[in-house]
């Protein structure tokens, strides 16, 4: 594992998309905090607990290689001293070709530990209709 320490849960948030977009899966978990109670759950997905869990889901997603990129929008930031809750509209498109972006709402949670800013849980659904959502049809899922 990659021992990164971030010194903003926005810094980690970024790390976490770029890992993302480049189907990195060590950069993704460096990301993670290194407890058993961490969860992610992707659209459309169970939810995934613990780091052997979360590591595999991310594992399968990244299988087929970098095919995603992101915009994040109307992110919305509840900071606390220990605590950081994100809240994020995920434009979502393929790496490659004219394909319409999807919509996801995803919440991300940081806690703050002695390694910096870690993510505790990632949680992203496919937008219904929302006024601060993009206008586009659900289709393509991480």
């Amino acid at each position: 594992m990659i021992l990164t320490r971030f010194a903003t849960a926005l810094e980690a948030q970024n790390t976490f998309y770029t890992a993302f977009q480049n189907a990195d899966l060590a950069q993704m978990m460096a990301v993670w905090a290194e407890e058993e109670d961490i969860l992610c759950i992707h659209p459309g997905g169970t939810r995934h607990t613990g780091i052997a869990e979360v590591r595999e889901s991310w594992r399968q997603i990244f299988s087929a290689g970098p095919k995603l990129r992101f915009q994040l929008v109307a992110a919305r930031t509840f900071p606390g001293r220990m605590t950081s809750i994100h809240s994020v509209f995920e434009r979502i498109t393929p790496a490659e070709g004219p394909i319409s972006p999807t919509s996801v709402v995803a919440t991300n949670i940081f806690t703050l530990s002695d390694r910096g800013w870690q993510m505790l849980v990632h949680h992203a659904s496919l937008v219904p209709d929302h006024p601060d959502a993009p206008d586009d049809p659900p289709g393509l899922l991480h």
